[in-house]
């Protein structure tokens, strides 16, 4: 591990820019891009379309790791190239954003009020490449969409379940059991999460570490005791749904807590800005969610 990277997710200030977005959700990314579908002919050239949009923003001078800590890679996006470099490597090396690596396939259908992940079965390979390409860790995600004991317990048994591999290979495991904001059970689903993941970080052992990334919660400050918990380096929260403003705002009133947020980090973006427009708007977001997470 990277005693450089670690000491700035573990003490630095700023968040995580989640760049993930993966064969389900990019076409819808790209419309909010200003691209629709018919820039695109297959699926090859739609995943050419959004590494095109997150180099763009990567390279961006509003990007860099004075207010983003790291940046999470979709697996196709760590295989590419950045201006002549791997897309990992490009991060630390030029931006000095910690790169981490989406690993999950997608979620399993609904039980108990609750998605698993799909089965991971190439994971140990995915693992050792990031690992060669300098990765630090990595991010999974789960939905619990009903305040249901079994889905809860499903969901976050299994993200420790996968975490400890994760950890087992050198890596440090971004574990995301997203609570869906329109839940109608939300508060409640929430209670039980939070008893959920305090018993599996208990379960850890003393030098095992990882970090956890939750949906905002209705309580402000729900989560102080993930914030200073010793085996967890940092909470953050995922956007979810909410706009950029509504995200804000509700991070910024959970002390501890960064963003780590996708579409409300790139709302606002299209294709058909200017290079200055495009800047402008990024470090205007960038800025306005760095201040989000300072709090």
């Amino acid at each position: 591990m990277n005693d450089e990277q670690f000491q700035k997710i573990t003490s630095g200030s700023g968040f995580i820019a989640a760049l993930d977005q993966s064969g389900g959700s990019t076409p819808k990314a790209l419309r909010l891009y200003g691209l629709d579908d018919s820039t695109y002919s297959n699926e090859q050239e739609m995943f050419d379309r959004i590494h095109e949009m997150r180099s763009r923003i990567i390279t961006s001078p509003a990007f860099t790791g004075d207010r983003i800590l790291g940046s999470i890679l979709f697996e196709r996006t760590m295989d590419r190239q950045i201006e002549g470099k791997g897309s990992a490597e490009y991060l630390w090396d030029e931006k000095s954003v910690v790169p981490f690596l989406k690993v999950d396939k997608g979620l399993a259908d609904e039980v108990d009020g609750a998605q698993v992940m799909k089965p991971i079965p190439d994971l140990g390979d995915l693992l050792a490449r990031a690992n060669s390409h300098g990765v630090f860790g990595t991010k999974m995600r789960s939905v619990i969409k009903l305040a249901n004991d079994a889905g809860v317990n499903a969901v976050v048994s299994q993200q420790f379940e996968v975490g400890r591999q994760i950890l087992s290979a050198g890596l440090v495991p971004i574990i995301e059991p997203e609570i869906d904001i329109h839940s109608p059970q939300k508060a409640a689903a929430e209670d039980l999460l939070k008893a959920a993941i305090l018993s599996e970080l208990g379960r850890l052992d003393a030098d095992q570490q990882v970090m956890l990334k939750l949906t905002l919660p209705d309580e402000d400050d729900f989560y102080t005791d993930m914030v200073e918990h010793p085996r967890v380096l940092r909470v953050a929260a995922l956007s979810g749904g909410y706009t950029r403003a509504e995200a804000n705002a509700l991070l910024a009133r959970n002390h501890g807590v960064i963003a780590s947020f996708s579409r409300a980090l790139t709302e606002g973006l299209t294709h058909q800005q200017s290079p200055v427009e495009f800047d402008t708007t990024l470090d205007a977001s960038i800025a306005s969610i760095y201040e989000a997470s300072i709090t």
